[in-house]
């Protein structure tokens, strides 16, 4: 079965639950492939040694479903581990972690915290290159998968076989070419500017995996990054004008998401077209997550949504100085009821309510 028929299905009858994908006997897919950065990487940034003792290496981090750090850079599951499991799948293996002797036929994660769409050289050029967490960008994660391919399959036959029963999740990916920027003074016209870059960046690669034999592809659009509390904190001001009065977000940043989000849905309409035979499928992530800023309680976010769950304190309790997992700071009792884990990314709650949003339909949308 494939991923647009299910979203058909699932638009028609919102009924559809988790559950029930994963109790089906049909599997729409056996393998799942994903490339991104701290908001889908399981493993793959601690494996690298970025950074000598990161914190996303010990608990807090990991504490709620795990019960101890795994490299995910929230408390527990993240949207891909969601997808991965409606379908009936084991978790994905870190590229970092595969052995000789490993199973990878199910898939694996390519995603890596802190990585870009672009190449590092384009921040490197631009003074921004030290801030980076890491080099291994969008287009070191697809080399990795070309590297991988010949232990999934040996011919055309056998490749065109294996990936029309394989999804492939292009991101998200791209926040961190703005937040980089953003983050050591980058304006909003500057960052407008990128825009196409950044989108070219993602699009060459969806390009890529579909010319290496993929045909079924989820690419996911940015997050309202004027709701994040890092954002919230780094550019906080006394004029209420700069904040919607609804969520009390940035307006200015959640515009600016949105804005990526439109470029990318029309360049993914252009690339469907110069593959017509491929399901290219936006996934709206600003769109899933945009109701529990709305309405936190219906979802049961009852420590609301702005606040960080882990942080060293601050009216968003984000402190760049005790962030979570450093000394300083502390993480809440109950994950479940916060939007934002750690000031940057969001709680295990958070990340199931946009999985259901985009495995529901409602968020996945045909270009």
């Amino acid at each position: 079965m494939k991923l647009i028929n299910i979203l058909v299905v699932s638009s028609l009858c919102l009924t559809l639950c988790l559950s029930t994908l994963v109790s089906s006997s049909l599997q729409p897919y056996q393998a799942i492939f994903n490339f991104g950065d701290s908001l889908s990487d399981t493993g793959n940034f601690l494996l690298s040694g970025a950074l000598a003792f990161p914190v996303i290496g010990k608990l807090p981090y990991g504490e709620t479903f795990f019960q101890h750090a795994t490299g995910r850079c929230s408390d527990g599951r993240l949207v891909v581990d969601f997808i991965v499991e409606a379908f009936g799948l084991p978790l994905l293996p870190p590229y970092l972690a595969l052995n000789k002797t490993q199973d990878i036929q199910h898939g694996v994660n390519f995603a890596v915290a802190g990585a870009t769409a672009l190449d590092p050289e384009f921040f490197y050029q631009r003074k921004i290159g030290p801030v980076m967490w890491t080099n291994d960008s969008l287009s070191t994660q697809l080399g990795w998968f070309k590297k991988l391919k010949p232990s999934l399959c040996s011919t055309k036959q056998e490749c065109d076989n294996y990936f029309k029963k394989t999804l492939f999740l292009v991101g998200e990916i791209g926040g961190n070419d703005y937040n980089y920027a953003f983050f050591v003074g980058g304006n909003m016209e500057q960052l407008k500017a990128s825009v196409p870059y950044v989108v070219g960046a993602i699009t060459n690669a969806t390009s890529a995996l579909i010319e290496e034999g993929a045909v079924e592809l989820l690419v996911p659009g940015n997050l309202p990054i004027g709701c994040s509390a890092v954002y919230l904190t780094l550019f906080q001001t006394t004029n209420r004008a700069y904040y919607d009065k609804r969520n009390g977000c940035l307006k200015a940043f959640n515009a600016f998401s949105k804005y990526h989000n439109s470029e990318l849905k029309r360049a993914l309409a252009t690339l469907r077209q110069k593959y017509p035979h491929a399901n290219i499928i936006y996934a709206d992530y600003y769109g899933a997550a945009m109701p529990f800023f709305h309405a936190p309680q219906h979802y049961g976010f009852k420590s609301g949504t702005l606040r960080a769950c882990c942080g060293g304190g601050g009216p968003y309790n984000f402190n760049n100085s005790a962030r979570c997992g450093h000394i300083g700071s502390t993480a809440c009792k109950d994950p479940s009821s916060y939007v934002n884990w750690d000031g940057i990314h969001l709680t295990e709650a958070a990340y199931r309510y946009i999985a259901e949003g985009l495995i529901h339909g409602q968020f996945t949308k045909p270009i």
